[in-house]
């Protein structure tokens, strides 16, 4: 949600007209910039410092796009919710908690700041190196399959609703995998309504989808990087959890199934039922998740 005219914050030896603010801590961080926070992190060339940052995106008086990295994170946050609640707030940091000044925005911002020239990169200076620059996500890729889980998140009843209990293959024979998938169906009946970035639910991919659960797995003994697995809100008692790794990304809802989106696998969300082993890896899943405070 945008910010105020009047919410700026200094930049550059400039006033900064601020747009929009998002976080970037271990438990929350702009999924496209990377699998886990210290990836995240590494994409704007900050240290993936434990109570994390807020992320200031605006513009200068010339119009330039500036991205201010602060280490009040409550700050940002409070800004945010208040915000999300259609309510204005002056989102003006002390520059004592400013970490650093960047050139350029990492993510795309719908808005501009009015009276000033439209947005564009600042003059390029030694020290700022090249302005930041949000990921390419007109073709399918890393980015493009973290945002499609995302969208599963935030919308998760609209994907659950494409998916029955029927949908989904028998229990395996014992020494089979444990994880039920669903059976491919006929072409029609599989091209359902899919997010605004083309994902239709696919249920098919097998052998990987029993990789990325294998991996999931593996997480519950090894910790992966921070911010691989994370827990948040649900309705009822159950969480939503959201695991990524390398060319895989999985959402799944504690009490129900799980979906996961493949690189290998362009545009397509591949559903698994529950079975007899589900659950309780999404259990140990949250256990060891990072939550937000």
């Amino acid at each position: 949600m945008p910010g105020t005219d009047e919410d700026t914050v200094a930049a550059a030896d400039d006033a900064l007209y601020v747009l929009t603010a998002v976080l970037l801590t271990p438990a929350k961080f702009p999924s496209v910039l990377g699998d886990d926070y210290p990836e995240a992190c590494a994409a704007l060339g900050l240290a993936p410092l434990a109570d994390g940052y807020g992320l200031v995106l605006g513009q200068d008086g010339a119009g330039a796009r500036w991205t201010v990295v602060i280490d009040d994170v409550s700050l940002v946050a409070v800004a945010i919710a208040t915000w999300d609640c259609g309510m204005e707030y002056d989102l003006s940091p002390d520059d004592r908690t400013v970490v650093a000044a960047l050139p350029g925005w990492p993510l795309d911002v719908a808005v501009a700041a009015p009276g000033v020239p439209a947005p564009h990169d600042p003059a390029p200076e030694v020290d700022d190196g090249p302005p930041l620059t949000p990921p390419d996500t007109t073709v399918w890729g890393s980015a493009q399959r973290r945002l499609g889980a995302d969208e599963i998140a935030v919308h998760w009843s609209v994907w659950r609703d494409q998916i029955s209990d029927s949908d989904f293959t028998p229990p395996q024979a014992a020494g089979d995998t444990a994880f039920e998938e669903a059976d491919a169906r006929d072409g029609n009946d599989s091209d359902r309504d899919g997010s605004p970035g083309g994902e239709k639910a696919t249920p098919k991919g097998g052998s990987a989808v029993r990789r990325v659960l294998a991996e999931a797995r593996a997480y519950v003994d090894t910790p992966p990087p921070l911010g691989r697995v994370r827990s948040s809100f649900a309705p009822g008692d159950a969480r939503t959890l959201r695991a990524d790794g390398p060319g895989w990304s999985l959402v799944a809802r504690t009490d129900d199934i799980a979906f996961v989106l493949l690189d290998d696998a362009p545009g397509e969300v591949l559903p698994v039922g529950r079975g007899p082993e589900l659950p309780g890896l999404l259990e140990a899943l949250d256990k060891m998740a990072v939550r937000p405070l």
